[in-house]
């Protein structure tokens, strides 16, 4: 039986992994936390083999929890469940201790796969993250390429214009009815992709690529 311990600062995700991990019979759910402060502080109490934890999470992210539970509970496999792609991301995390990384957007099958892999001590990269990595290896160093508005996912771009209509994450976060945490992480990934240094460099994007009406 492998214990799973669930991290994420949505309960509805939480939540939601428990009910899809609920018909795998090797499967465990012993507890859940909101952030990387709670997971530490309910270990102690709660053993578990493999925790499945988001990055951006209050308090305590994950970023900041992987190495203080790496170093205070060494037996514990991490796999980290996050919507970041970004390979600085991923080398961040795997580089202070964690054995997987797997996105949001996986199939069950894939979540179930990675626990499995990641509880019997083996590294773990999901298949979108992987593909990136050797498509980037094989095409070896470039120069940068000129951003294109293709680069950004459709909720990207949508939030991309909401930002340079001057809304702020809060406001896009109602517009869209979802949370101000997804639309903070959509901002990043955008950042990230764009290259932009701030918000008036995002701005001069979307208008240079017709994103504005």
């Amino acid at each position: 039986m492998i214990r799973l311990l669930l991290v994420d600062d949505h309960t509805i995700i939480r939540d939601g992994i428990q009910a899809l991990l609920a018909d795998v019979p090797d499967f465990q759910v012993v507890g859940q936390a909101r952030n990387g402060r709670e997971l530490l502080d309910t270990l102690p109490d709660t053993p578990a083999d493999v925790v499945l934890m988001d990055l951006n999470m209050p308090e305590l992210s994950g970023f900041e929890a992987v190495p203080l539970l790496r170093q205070q509970f060494p037996q514990v496999r991490v796999l980290i469940l996050s919507m970041l792609d970004h390979e600085k991301y991923v080398q961040q995390v795997l580089e202070a201790g964690a054995l997987g990384y797997v996105l949001k957007n996986a199939s069950k099958e894939e979540i179930v796969h990675a626990i499995r892999t990641v509880a019997a001590g083996k590294p773990f990269l999901c298949t979108e993250i992987g593909l990136n990595l050797l498509s980037k290896l094989v095409q070896g160093p470039a120069a940068p390429a000129a951003k294109k508005p293709s680069d950004l996912s459709n909720r990207e771009t949508e939030v991309l214009k909401l930002i340079a209509e001057g809304l702020t994450n809060a406001e896009i976060a109602d517009k869209l009815f979802t949370s101000k945490r997804t639309i903070e992480t959509h901002r990043q990934n955008i950042i990230e992709k764009t290259q932009a240094k701030n918000t008036a460099a995002l701005i001069k994007f979307a208008m240079e690529n017709g994103l504005l009406a």
